[in-house]
């Protein structure tokens, strides 16, 4: 069994989306992360069914959520903070290591809520949501 740790998770970031030109950056000032997987439900219930409600499964949904120290030095709080401010996609990978598995996907930053509570750092707490992109979502089989 492989089990993994929340520390041992990688988050990276690509400005301007997946397709954007440089490497992927290690988003290191993070603490909390969670990817959110749902998918939509459509009812296909008949009298077939013998009294029992039918599901299928239709559109995927995903949601990043994650807090960062409030640090303007970080190139990574820069750029999660300029993607929300600019309304611009941002490439983000959610993998369980480094080189695992994860998905892979544009994303619009819909939230980026600072909370500066009396004894401890200020904190940005971050949402997003995958966005349009010309490069659909994937799914990273990792090492």
């Amino acid at each position: 069994m492989a089990i993994r740790l929340g520390m041992e998770a990688k988050l990276y970031y690509k400005t301007g989306g997946q397709a954007g030109g440089g490497a992927w950056t290690e988003l290191a000032n993070t603490r909390d992360v969670t990817l959110n997987l749902e998918t939509g439900e459509a009812d296909v219930t008949t009298r077939a069914n013998s009294g029992w409600r039918a599901t299928v499964a239709t559109l995927k949904e995903a949601t990043v959520e994650f807090e960062m120290v409030w640090d303007t030095a970080d190139t990574g709080f820069t750029a999660i903070k300029d993607a929300y401010l600019g309304n611009d996609p941002i490439g983000l990978q959610v993998r369980d290591g480094a080189g695992g598995q994860g998905l892979q996907a544009d994303f619009m930053i819909t939230q980026f809520s600072r909370s500066e509570p009396l004894e401890e750092a200020i904190t940005v707490s971050v949402t997003a949501k995958v966005t349009y992109s010309t490069t659909p979502p994937s799914w990273l089989a990792g090492a």
